[in-house]
């Protein structure tokens, strides 16, 4: 490999980025892997300004300056350019309807990058119908995840506020993404948290083999063990030949998510782990299997440093609980708040090798899996101090979808920056996955989330059958 490209010093990517780049290998829309959205506020912007502090923003954010290329074997590497000196674009959206503006961002949203020596993110600024104006931010998520992608935005919004408005402070110093991606690098390289790490993972794939639930019912299992006439088949093809999606979002409002989240408070877990319940009690109800896993996403940015480095951090794993339904609501989450605790402290581990040492053990067909869904939380928000300073300014967010996925299912959660309720956004396969099939699982998801909250010490068993 080249020590330098362009003049910059070049590095191996992460175990984060090459599991986004090994989906990409087998996706036939390079879009996949792009994450869209947009930021508007209902007051007047002076552009040039906002111009000067997006450019800002680029001089303070290492991992928005990120190049890729490869070398003669098609190995990719990554290099931090030092200045970012494309223009701003500005596109006027007033004239027309809402409709036709996200109709346009959608749109771009599904544009892949060059990924050779280029830019991996588009900035827009854009002045929206019914007085709302801001920005779209596109970009690959090898450069970017959810958190990373917020924490930018967020930081062009306080420069912003604290140079148009009095009383606002500047943000504080980004922290660096080649500090934390050296940290990482040599933790791949080898070290003894590595090795304690891969042992955690192989003793829990050995544990047992797990078992896939449908979002249907027992059907696909029931179909797999037909075709190979064998009843003890665990695991299926949940994926279509088609990678076309949609984006399906169902919209819990601002009460209702504030008495989960009272919950998550009196009782000490978080809301990923409540979601977890719902999710794998639904699975357990359709299935009639106290064996549920369901694909997480852990953020891997416990420390300040990591929150504000920006880059992807993200690692996917499986979450396997077999919680009977003699165990009460409140055990069940219990439990899976310290198997989540546990997976945490072994986060580092790269995923692509944990799923090929499980499909190594049980003899996995190739595209088969054990899992319906993947589930991430995303708790933070835009509501801190670069807005609220500004009174009652309303502003909305909006996510694109890039009209691929190569899983079935994918469910986001994230908390809506108006009224503080939750998204719930279905990004799924078209051919697998109908919009009919996920009102019933949000339905039904909901049910077990309140039913459970209300009535903690109920067994999990009478709550399936109350709901």
């Amino acid at each position: 490999m080249m020590r330098t490209r362009k003049g910059y010093p070049v590095y191996p990517l992460t175990a984060a980025q090459k599991f986004h780049l090994f989906y990409q290998s087998f996706c036939p829309k390079k879009e996949v892997l792009n994450i869209g959205t947009s930021l508007t506020i209902e007051v007047e912007l002076d552009f040039e300004l906002l111009k000067q502090c997006i450019y800002k923003a680029y001089e303070r954010c290492e991992s928005m300056r990120l190049r890729f290329a490869h070398d003669k074997e098609g190995t990719y590497y990554q290099y931090v350019v030092e200045k970012e000196e494309r223009d701003i674009e500005f596109v006027d959206f007033s004239q027309g309807t809402m409709e036709e503006a996200e109709k346009t961002m959608r749109a771009w949203t599904a544009v892949p990058f060059k990924r050779d020596d280029s830019p991996m993110n588009r900035i827009v600024m854009i002045k929206m119908p019914e007085g709302y104006n801001g920005i779209y931010f596109l970009a690959d998520h090898m450069t970017m995840d959810a958190q990373s992608l917020i924490c930018f935005m967020k930081d062009i919004i306080e420069l912003y506020c604290s140079t148009q408005y009095e009383g606002v402070e500047p943000p504080k110093e980004m922290a660096s993404y080649i500090e934390q991606l050296k940290k990482d690098l040599a933790y791949e390289a080898g070290c003894r948290a590595k090795q304690r790490d891969e042992e955690f993972f192989k003793n829990l794939i050995a544990e047992s083999e797990p078992i896939f639930n449908g979002i249907d019912g027992t059907r696909l299992l029931d179909e797999v063990r037909d075709r190979y006439q064998n009843p003890e088949e665990r695991a299926v093809v949940d994926v279509s030949d088609s990678v076309d999606s949609e984006l399906d979002i169902f919209h819990l409002e601002e009460e209702p998510t504030k008495r989960l989240m009272d919950f998550c408070e009196k009782y000490h877990v978080s809301l990923a782990c409540l979601l977890l319940m719902g999710l794998r009690t639904y699975f357990q109800k359709e299935n009639g299997n106290d064996d549920v896993s369901i694909n997480t996403a852990i953020a891997r940015r416990a420390t300040l440093k990591e929150k504000k480095s920006g880059g992807t951090r993200i690692h996917s794993f499986p979450f396997r609980t077999v919680i009977s339904q003699d165990k009460t609501f409140l055990e069940g989450i219990y439990e899976i708040r310290d198997r989540q605790n546990e997976m945490f402290r072994h986060a580092n581990y790269d995923p692509v090798s944990y799923f090929a040492e499980r499909s190594r053990r049980y003899a996995t067909r190739k595209g088969h899996t054990y899992e319906p869904m993947a589930l991430t939380y995303q708790p933070m928000t835009l509501r801190e101090k670069g807005l609220e300073k500004l009174g009652d300014i309303k502003y909305r967010t909006k996510w694109y979808p890039n009209g691929a996925t190569t899983q079935a299912m994918y469910l986001t959660v994230m908390h809506r920056p108006e009224d503080n309720g939750l998204d719930f956004n279905f990004e799924h396969q078209i051919k697998v996955v109908s919009r009919e099939k996920l009102e019933y699982l949000y339905y039904y998801l909901c049910k077990i989330m309140f039913k459970g909250t209300e009535n903690p010490n109920l067994p999990i068993g009478d709550i399936i059958k109350l709901i």
